[in-house]
């Protein structure tokens, strides 16, 4: 990513206080505040300006504390958020900034005009005269005038008119404050009155709205400034506190000083008011409005030249262009035509509520991805995120809560429309910028540690592990990985839904630095193998010199599921059992840790059509029957098996038979499994023939067998056990340490 380079950063921070306090202190203060009170009451204005304040605020802390967590250059906010979020979203809400900031241009030079209200009035009843094209006159020479100064003197005249025009604005509110009238006489001092009720409070509490977003005016000479982790906090505050204060005082004074219909009336009341009040209001007004858009257009070319420099824009010709400075100077001449261009534009436009609207909601959308960015940071505990500064995560979570509630109160459709337009503006921005991690490295962050509050949360309660919440845990140790996928797609199976999963990947040797390499490489390929599958496991690699210092070392470690792992699961080869010594072996080693422990044979058929599983209860294994029967069920829950179906088998002695088949059928039902009692078998033991053959007769087209055993058989007849089921496909062998309930 590339930044503004700046040539001539010498502005403190002053220079913030002042261009943020005097866009604060602008159009809407003397010509809409008014109209709300008169409108919705004193206590309603006075609710407006604290919840305009429940978001600035918060915004602001959440500015000032991520400016203090990074070097922060050209491009202000969107600096900000582009460091943040990455480019896409970055770029996105740049694009949306700059709009809203070119766009106050032409809303303050638009209020800059009505200060010459009294003028228009004298020509028009003293010497009927009529302005050729009303405020249009005064709108676009001012525009352009304001261009002018800018490409001509830079930001550094724009900021020595802005002392200027804060000193009269000072003045002004100075005198506004002294006024009094006949109305004033006769009130109470505390104001207790509604207003007239014409407008809904959210409606006006869009109007006024810009009156509060003035804050961050100054972020956006982030590129000027000598130390902006310093000047931007302290002047960003600062103002906005002091802001909110004059406005309450204000809205009081206003309150206490005309009636409801005067202040719904008359735009300019405030003259009506103040000492001197038909002279100084306007001046004042004229002041603030002016030193507004003196602000507005020191910033927003700022934004322009900033998403020019990253390649934001569409064309790589365009982007040269708005990146381009002055010779010499950080001014950024072609982004402030382009600016002028657009300004000019809603000049002619002409209507100060309509344009308060439009700028409302994009700062809506701007301020509640900043207050999101402070809130996130706070959860990802990134270490490198370490700001000097730092705001409550409470209070950026209400400020980005709050910002997106208002935003539709204010206007739906308005709102609709401009969340279009960003969704459009993205995937534009998306086309071409294909590499930004910034949003997934928050988002990964959070992720990592809402997991580990989890974990930490279930390890702490009941730790019991019984038939009322039991649910698989399992843990794969495979070598074959690459060759065999059976072992991975069980386990993914099981993982889907119901349990928990983790793979790991032996590599047979001593750690060293090349297999420490080879173990990095095949987690590598592990993880994309589960990208392709959409598995829902945890992956890893061990490396270990035997099998049994590795099956040592996986089962003492922690389940991803924050509960310890009860399940162990190993493969071999059905036409091939190299390997399955070494499993057998561990059997005892596994039994004694309290493992569950599942034995894959992996066959050529790799599971068929996942349509059949077939699971054998015999007398030799009934206390695995529980076990067998809820791992079926997990199985078909996954999508890859939703067509299949269980069959059971019961191979008992004749006199066991009806009993057995009672229980299964108790056990079927009082589980709620989806098994129908037609797809239970009894078959009757017969001590002459070899259960094996019976096994391999009747399930030879099964897609999945299921089948039990127990650790004295394997004891005596070792891998015996699990060979001779050549007929079969794929078969999982299971033994349970304890009994598993079905309810």
């Amino acid at each position: 990513m590339s930044t503004t380079e700046n040539t001539k950063a010498n502005l403190g921070t002053s220079a913030v206080f002042f261009t943020a306090i005097s866009t604060i202190l602008g159009a809407i203060m003397f010509l809409r505040f008014g109209f709300a009170v008169g409108n919705v009451g004193f206590i309603n204005t006075i609710l407006i300006v604290v919840l305009g304040h429940m978001i600035t605020i918060p915004t602001a802390m959440a500015i000032a504390e991520i400016a203090t967590n990074q070097k922060v250059e050209g491009g202000g906010e969107y600096y900000i958020i582009s460091r943040s979020f990455g480019l896409n979203i970055g770029g996105t809400i740049g694009v949306a900034l700059f709009l809203s900031q070119a766009i106050s241009v032409a809303f303050y030079t638009i209020a800059f005009a009505q200060a010459f209200d009294p003028l228009f009035r004298l020509a028009l009843i003293d010497y009927d005269i009529v302005p050729m094209f009303k405020t249009q006159t005064v709108t676009i020479p001012t525009t352009l005038f304001l261009v002018f100064i800018i490409l001509r003197k830079g930001a550094s005249i724009g900021l020595k008119l802005l002392y200027f025009v804060v000193a009269i604005l000072g003045v002004s509110l100075v005198l506004f404050f002294l006024g009094t009238t006949e109305y004033s006489h006769s009130s109470s001092g505390f104001p207790t009155g509604s207003g007239l009720g014409n407008f809904s409070f959210f409606h006006v509490f869009a109007i006024c709205f810009p009156g509060f977003t003035g804050m961050t005016a100054g972020v956006g000479l982030s590129g000027d400034l000598k130390n902006p982790s310093k000047a931007i906090p302290l002047g960003t505050l600062s103002a906005t506190i002091i802001g909110m204060l004059i406005y309450i005082g204000i809205v009081w004074k206003l309150a206490v000083s005309a009636s409801p219909h005067d202040l719904d009336s008359n735009q300019l009341v405030m003259g009506d008011i103040a000492l001197f009040g038909s002279f100084v209001i306007p001046l004042g007004l004229a002041a603030a409005t002016f030193s507004s858009a003196i602000g507005s257009i020191i910033v927003a070319p700022r934004t322009l030249q900033a998403l020019g420099m990253d390649n934001i824009l569409p064309s790589k010709r365009i982007n040269q262009a708005v990146a381009k400075n002055k010779k010499g100077t950080n001014e950024p001449v072609i982004a402030t035509l382009v600016t002028s261009v657009l300004a000019i534009g809603i000049v002619l436009i002409n209507d100060v509520d309509f344009v308060a609207e439009i700028i409302s909601i994009f700062f809506m959308i701007t301020y509640g991805v900043l207050c999101a960015i402070s809130f996130l940071e706070h959860f990802a505990a990134d270490p490198a995120y370490r700001p000097s500064f730092k705001s409550k995560w409470y209070l950026s979570l209400g400020g980005a809560v709050l910002c997106f509630v208002f935003m539709f109160q204010m206007n739906f459709f308005y709102s609709v429309v401009g969340l279009l337009c960003i969704t459009g503006i993205y995937f534009l921005i998306s086309l071409n910028k294909q590499n930004s991690k910034g949003i997934a490295r928050i988002f990964q962050g959070v992720i990592s540690q809402l997991s580990r509050q989890l974990q930490v949360f279930l390890q702490k309660v009941d730790k019991d592990q019984s038939s009322d919440n039991w649910r698989p845990s399992i843990i794969c140790l495979s070598q074959n990985s690459f060759e065999r996928f059976g072992a991975f797609d069980l386990l993914r199976w099981i993982s889907a839904k119901y349990g928990f999963g983790t793979y790991i990947h032996r590599i047979d040797g001593y750690l060293s630095k090349e297999t420490h390499q080879e173990a990095k490489h095949a987690l590598d390929r592990l993880i994309k193998i589960g990208d392709n599958t959409k598995s829902n496991i945890f992956l890893d690699t061990l490396v270990s010199p035997s099998f049994t210092a590795a099956v040592s070392q996986v089962i003492q470690l922690p389940g991803i599921s924050g509960k310890e792992n009860n399940m162990a699961l190993f493969e071999f080869k059905k036409d091939d059992s190299k390997g399955l010594a070494d499993i057998v072996d561990n059997l005892p080693l596994i039994k004694s840790s309290g493992f569950d422990a599942c034995l894959l044979s992996s066959s050529i058929r790799n599971f068929g059509f996942k349509r059949q599983i077939d699971i054998w209860i015999t007398s030799n294994d009934y206390a695995n029957a529980n076990l067998m029967i809820l791992m079926g069920y997990i199985i078909l829950g996954h999508k890859e098996w939703a067509k299949g179906n269980i069959r059971i088998f019961a191979l008992y002695p004749e006199e066991e038979l009806q009993m057995q088949k009672e229980k299964l059928s108790e056990l079927i039902h009082s589980g709620r499994l989806p098994i129908s009692q037609n797809n239970i078998e009894l078959i009757t033991k017969d001590e002459k023939q070899d259960d094996k053959v019976i096994i391999n007769n009747r399930s030879a087209d099964a897609d999945l067998v299921i089948m039990g055993f127990s650790q004295e058989l394997v004891k005596h007849n070792h891998e015996d056990v699990f060979l001779g089921y050549d007929k079969l496909g794929d078969m999982l062998f299971l033994n349970t340490s304890q009994t598993v309930e079905i309810k």
